[in-house]
């Protein structure tokens, strides 16, 4: 038997001396540099950390819990600590405990999945109805496209409110704000729009963002865009009253990277902003709590742009870029109808437009209780369809001296025949214009009923009777006229003959002047060539 080799201690070492050599050498280790901050003050959603002196304004910063970590947002940035904004419960933080910088800035799942959902600002589901697995996320903060980037407003997006397409038009990419004070029909105007998208198939996609708004109103909205077949192709962004301020604040941006996806997709989308009135609250309560100095009204100095930087991402894109739009519809709330405010004041010279709707008139029953004096669309012009515009400028002229005479008669009795005919059509006018709610009309459709209006066509029909023969005519032209409609949403100019058989099919339904009526009417003309020759004279 061969004798056993015993190696000597010092061989051993040799050895293992060499081996650990070895190692280290073949050995390849990146550093893990990060910056580590301390907390030093937490509570009211608000963290102020010690240093972190790296961070760059609005990087995600995580604090590690034990469990799933929380995330803020840095939005404060001083000579040795930060004020960062906390997405989540604080209570599971306290002082002394460690932050570190992520270098990323805060983003959100976007894409096609999340279309008939109803998620919260971070992307996460509410609706119960399983977890969301998108293939992109996106940004919440992002420079607007430029001019070059941009086009003008060609394309029309129909309401399906009469008093809006008509009056006020809306364009696809415009940022059109309605204003007003509470319980006037801000959101009833959103919600229709939305709606009709659905029934008219327009595959515009429709983002909702409810910022602090009552969970129960939130359901009610949800359950009612479902019964209209509208949810299938709007993603409902939601937080509460309950919700904490940064949550509230973050809710719009949100929303709108959610809708820039489709925008710059070449597709067409529509964001409606519920309210920013309650935005700019929210982003007082976190600038006060993160000592910034407060300016008008309590609100820092850089409100403006908060709203800004958000309604300016809403844009049409031009043919190079994929021809896509986002169309934006902010609401603000006025207090008493003060529109001088200061956050109406910064949204109305943000927008290219504003439907004003008046507590009076809604009070009324005048319902969209639209002002048409005060409201106005900057930019829709141009997208609206040719029927539509012929029609539409009838219209406002004849709105506005029908108020101007109403309120004149109020203190005379003694009118000429021309002024109590103008009164007359203006109540009918009024009468045609008033809409129930998540009833919207296609634009053929309106356009028939109002060229019929502004012909005198329901001068015949009592104003009590004025919604009954409506319908009656609506069903009429959808029965037996559906070529008709289609010929009045075609592009370019509608020829005369179109309109004259509306007319003629108006007049299958409604009832015919009598030739006392037609001869009255003729005087009261007469009367107002006379009245016309004798300025001219003078």
């Amino acid at each position: 038997m061969a004798p056993v080799k015993v190696e000597s201690p010092k061989q051993t070492a040799t050895n293992l001396v060499d081996l650990i050599r070895r190692e280290i050498e073949d050995l390849k280790v990146s550093p893990d540099i990060q910056s580590v901050g301390i907390i030093t003050e937490v509570g009211d959603g608000i963290a102020r950390i010690y240093g972190l002196s790296q961070a760059q304004y609005s990087e995600m910063i995580e604090f590690p819990t034990g469990g799933e970590p929380l995330y803020g947002i840095a939005l404060n940035l001083e000579e040795d600590s930060i004020g960062a904004i906390i997405l989540g419960d604080d209570s599971k933080l306290k002082a002394g405990q460690k932050a570190r910088l992520t270098g990323k800035i805060m983003e959100v799942p976007v894409g096609p999945e999340l279309v008939g959902r109803v998620v919260d600002p971070l992307g996460r589901p509410l609706d119960g109805k399983g977890p969301i697995k998108t293939k992109k996320t996106s940004p919440i903060e992002k420079i607007a496209p430029g001019v070059i980037a941009r086009q003008s407003v060609t394309q029309a997006l129909q309401t399906g409110i009469k008093a809006v397409d008509s009056m006020i038009p809306i364009g696809l990419g415009q940022r059109e704000l309605i204003i007003g004070d509470r319980q006037t029909g801000k959101t009833a105007i959103a919600i229709d729009t939305i709606i009709n998208q659905a029934k008219q198939d327009s595959k515009v996609v429709c983002i909702y963002v409810a910022v602090g708004q009552k969970v129960a109103k939130i359901a009610k909205l949800v359950d009612r865009l479902e019964k209209e077949g509208a949810l299938k192709q709007s993603i409902i962004v939601v937080t509460s009253a309950a919700d904490s301020a940064t949550l509230q604040y973050i809710a719009p941006y949100a929303g709108c990277a959610m809708g820039e996806y489709f925008r710059d997709s070449g597709k067409h989308a529509l964001i409606v902003y519920d309210d920013l009135s309650r935005h700019a609250w929210a982003y007082r309560q976190v600038s006060l709590l993160l000592r910034r100095p407060p300016g008008r009204e309590a609100y820092p100095g850089d409100v403006f742009y908060l709203h800004s930087r958000l309604l300016e991402r809403a844009a049409k894109l031009s043919d190079a870029l994929g021809g896509g739009s986002l169309t934006a519809l902010p609401i603000i709330e006025t207090q008493a109808g003060d529109v001088s405010a200061y956050i109406p004041t910064n949204v109305i010279s943000i927008t290219d437009g504003q439907i004003y709707l008046e507590t009076d008139l809604f009070y009324q029953g005048i319902r969209p209780a639209l002002n048409v004096g005060l409201s106005v669309s900057r930019v829709g012009g141009a997208a609206q369809i040719k029927s539509m515009k012929k029609v539409a400028g009838k219209l406002r002229l004849e709105l506005a001296q029908y108020r101007e005479l109403a309120a004149f008669a109020q203190f005379s009795t003694d009118l000429d025949a021309q002024t109590k005919s103008q009164i007359e059509r203006g109540k009918r006018l009024t009468e045609v214009l008033k809409q129930p709610q998540y009833e919207p009309m296609p634009v053929g459709m309106q356009v028939a009923i109002l060229y019929c209006v502004t012909q005198g066509l329901f001068d015949t029909v009592t104003v009590d009777e004025v919604k009954q023969f409506e319908q009656t005519l609506i069903d009429h032209l959808e029965k037996k006229y559906p070529k008709l409609l289609a010929e009045l949403i075609k592009e370019g100019d509608v020829p005369e003959t179109t309109f004259d058989k509306i007319v003629t099919a108006a007049r299958d339904v409604l009832p015919q002047p009598k030739s006392s009526e037609v001869n009255s009417s003729e005087v009261a003309k007469e009367e107002g060539k006379g009245s016309d020759g004798a300025k001219e004279e003078k």
